[in-house]
């Protein structure tokens, strides 16, 4: 998804690192005080434009770009970044920012209130990846060059949205208008302790030390820090083990339990607002028959799943909304693992006799993925349903369910987490009707859905209690349609170098590891 380099040998390894650091060939030893490798599954980013980057980038992104406000979802509480402070009027619809002062670009330019209003009008112009979370604003107004004020045309929590880990990035004006190749090349426009200095399209990208960032620099900050696609996670454990890398997620849970041991590595469990999802494709026969759907949603082992897939690291899903984040209820019904009754919808669809063959693809390289998808092609079978399932690079699953729609996926598996702390963010982007789809892989469309979360969207800032029960209740009717198979929320399990420090995961930035504020012992 939305989702998270191929590890080349250690001779290769030193060489990148001669790249890297910009001496002399040094080994991970040598570097591994300045140099970090954040070893990942899937490629670093789908595109250098932070405006449009909708999906693995939030990692890279989140180093070389910054937002007005952070939200630190642990503590639930707003955390200033380039805006040291922000009022709201009464009525909900006016915002205004102020400015933190002696901020720079990493090109040198000062930052200033037009560089916001810049930033987030071109968001809102392409239209493109997350820019819907700007739809309530109406204006942008510079009061001063420290000042910046927001007119929104409905209420919306514009303190959560500026505080977005994707399309909330500020950006240098002078450097997007007169040097376009800063698009692709990144060439120092963000305010962020890091800027680029290499990257292979697909396997890697470098980042350097900004010296002149704001927020100042600690004696054993890192200079270098690399994203690395190591697709196979038993090279992701031999290269945390060995300290070729500083840090890797998704991993085995077999070898999580084994890491645990390993006095050179440090394993972190920790909260989480990813969740698991299948989405059913319910414009495409078969699958546009909802009974046909609720069969299927009955013919999934979820415990099974959770205890197998993920070591028991996670609970099953209610809904859309994961566990821990507002909107979440365990009111809502939810299918559970029940071959008879599976049957007894397949009945009502006319697959009484099974028959079927369907095609579920997933992300390559997460095992997790891979192993629910196995399990429930062992399922599906006892009900005569031949379920191919096939592991694809990202960009290349997410352009098999755009593409023709005759020739798109029966089943579309993937991790999903919120731009913004909101159950907006959860349902918006998957399940709200699309004319070209994005995100929503079950091609859904039901305007009373919409509606719902439209409506309580606006009602976040004024009475967040009505809104979430308009939030739960889209939820339930997404359940009635089984447009999808919710399977579980899980938590997130990190395995670090020893000597790592100042470790903290914020699960309002799914898979973000903010570099500045580590160190090594």
């Amino acid at each position: 998804m939305k989702k998270l380099f191929v590890l080349i040998a250690i001779l290769v390894m030193a060489g990148i690192l001669l790249v890297g650091c910009g001496g002399t060939a040094a080994t991970p030893t040598q570097a591994a005080l300045k140099f970090a490798v954040y070893a990942i599954n899937s490629e670093p980013l789908t595109s250098w434009d932070p405006a449009i980057e909708y999906s693995n980038g939030i990692h890279v992104h989140n180093n070389m770009y910054e937002q007005l406000l952070r939200y630190d979802a642990i503590e639930k509480k707003i955390v200033p970044l380039l805006a040291e402070s922000y009022e709201v009027s009464a009525d909900g619809q006016t915002w205004t920012f102020k400015l933190r002062q002696g901020v720079k670009f990493q090109n040198g330019d000062p930052f200033t209130a037009e560089d916001v209003k810049f930033s987030i009008e071109r968001t809102k112009q392409l239209g493109a990846g997350a820019s819907y979370i700007w739809s309530a604003v109406e204006a942008i107004n510079v009061l001063d060059p420290q000042t910046v004020e927001f007119k929104l045309s409905y209420k919306a929590p514009l303190d959560l949205i500026a505080s977005t880990g994707y399309a909330a990035f500020i950006y240098s004006r002078k450097c997007v208008k007169e040097d376009n190749t800063w698009i692709e090349e990144a060439k120092g426009c963000g305010t962020g302790p890091y800027m680029l200095k290499s990257a292979k399209w697909g396997e890697e990208v470098i980042l350097e030390k900004f010296a002149e960032y704001w927020g100042g620099w600690q004696e054993n900050s890192f200079d270098t820090v690399v994203f690395r696609k190591v697709a196979e996670p038993a090279t992701r454990r031999q290269v945390i083990e060995t300290g070729e890398a500083t840090i890797t997620v998704e991993l085995t849970y077999t070898d999580i339990e084994a890491l645990k041991n390993n006095p050179k590595v440090k394993v972190y469990v920790e909260p989480s607002f990813q969740n698991l999802i299948a989405m059913f494709n319910t414009q495409k026969p078969p699958l546009d028959n909802v009974d046909l759907r609720r069969a299927l949603s009955y013919a999934f082992p979820y415990e099974q799943v959770i205890k197998t897939a993920i070591g028991g690291y996670g609970r099953q899903s209610y809904g859309m909304v994961p566990y821990g984040m507002w909107g979440w209820s365990d009111q809502l019904p939810r299918y559970t693992y029940d071959l008879d009754r599976a049957r007894e919808h397949l009945q009502k669809a006319g697959y009484g006799e099974g028959g079927l063959k369907l095609l579920l693809v997933y992300t390559a390289g997460n095992e997790a993925e891979k192993s629910a998808a196995e399990l429930y092609k062992s399922e599906l079978a006892k009900l005569n349903i031949d379920l191919e399932i096939r592991g694809m690079p990202w960009d290349s699953q997410w352009e098999l369910a755009k593409g023709p729609a005759e020739n798109r996926q029966d089943i579309f598996m993937m991790y999903w987490w919120p731009d913004m702390p909101s159950p907006y963010s959860m349902l918006y982007s998957t399940f709200h009707s699309e004319e070209e789809p994005l995100f929503n892989l079950s091609y859904y469309k039901n305007p009373r859905f919409d509606q719902l979360i439209d409506e309580a969207n606006e009602l976040t800032s004024t009475d967040r209690a009505k809104a979430e029960q308009m939030f739960i209740e889209a939820q339930r009717i997404l359940l009635e349609d089984a447009v999808a198979l919710f399977i579980y929320d899980r938590q997130d399990v990190w395995v670090t170098v020893a000597n790592l420090q100042g470790f903290r995961f914020n699960p309002a930035y799914p898979t973000v590891v903010f570099f500045h504020q580590l160190t090594m012992e």
